[in-house]
């Protein structure tokens, strides 16, 4: 077959329908910018940088495209509960933002916190991560886990979804546990409560990831199903890895260097060994994790952001089937 032909027949079978920047903000319409520069400046995330520019180049176009979303997402339900006759009232829109460490993740969660909640009808939208939902250390120790952390084994999969299983029910005050970088560690005792949000975003590795399916045919949920909405922040290898490096060698500088870090023995070794370790972390552990279990949930997702070196987002790829 001719290339030019496959290539264009691989074009039209594509689940998703491809924009540059210029061409995603047009998409924009008439929404308005309700997010100051100061505002921007503060919700970007360490060495993730984010410009009003692409705030209202991208989010805002997408803030838009969610409300829609939101919109016939609750008609659908309505619709639902009519058929059924039943009233179990208001079902939470849950959002999932999934990618690599070191992509961005939580910056794009909180700008879209942000925008969401400053939508015309002032919605309710809160912001989990699924780093809470990961065994403690000492269970991770016991289970030789702890160079797996981050894999979809060292989380707590049947509390994620118990927590995702009470939301979507509109249960009132449904706790989540807490994750400290600083320590390392799930804190005990420690929890947020999510209380009947209009919008949830969940922000996560693995938020994306299924597991072989049973033979027998049985149920099996996954987190996913949960969402009504889907982001995949994307970027090359290279770059995700340069940007870990990068932000290791920030905290290096900064919280590593509090005796009670968990990271504290970093803020004493050399330049070039900060730079040995930080590669040889992502190489081990990051990289094995993007390649087995992120990297191949990113055509489930509605939405993929792509990145280029300068952290701007410079291709949207959004499914239309």
């Amino acid at each position: 077959m001719d290339q030019k032909v496959a290539t264009a027949l691989d074009m039209d079978l594509s689940p998703y329908r491809v924009f540059t920047e210029r061409q995603w903000s047009r998409l924009r319409a008439d929404t308005p910018m309700t997010l100051t520069a100061k505002e921007v400046a503060q919700l970007q995330g360490l060495n993730a940088p984010i410009s009003m520019e692409q705030v209202e180049a991208i989010y805002l176009p997408l803030s838009r495209l969610l409300a829609f979303y939101a919109e016939s997402t609750v008609g659908l339900h309505q619709a639902t509960q009519d058929f059924l006759g039943t009233r179990d009232g208001k079902t939470p829109f849950i959002i999932g933002v999934a990618g690599s460490v070191s992509v961005g993740k939580s910056t794009t969660s909180r700008v879209l916190r942000e925008l969401l909640a400053r939508w015309p009808a002032s919605p309710k939208v809160d912001l989990i991560t699924t780093d809470g939902f990961l065994f403690p250390n000492a269970i991770l120790e016991s289970e030789g886990l702890m160079s797996k952390k981050g894999f979809p084994e060292s989380f707590d999969r049947p509390r994620l979804l118990k927590f995702l299983s009470d939301i979507k029910a509109g249960k009132r005050h449904v706790r989540a546990p807490v994750y400290s970088h600083f320590y390392y560690d799930v804190m005990p005792g420690h929890a947020v409560t999510v209380d009947k949000p209009d919008i949830l975003i969940v922000e996560g590795l693995n938020v994306l990831q299924t597991r072989e399916l049973p033979r027998d045919g049985r149920a099996v949920p996954f987190v996913s199903d949960f969402f009504d909405f889907s982001v995949y922040m994307d970027a090359d290898e290279e770059l995700l890895r340069q940007w870990y490096v990068d932000r290791f060698m920030h905290l290096r500088e900064t919280a590593f260097r509090d005796p009670g870090s968990y990271f504290h023995k970093f803020s004493r070794i050399t330049d070039k060994e900060a730079v040995e370790t930080a590669n040889t972390i992502w190489s081990n552990i990051n990289l094995v994790n993007l390649r087995e279990n992120i990297l191949p949930t990113r055509p489930r997702a509605d939405l993929i952001l792509t990145k280029n070196s300068s952290h701007r987002i410079s291709k949207v790829a959004l499914r239309k089937i």
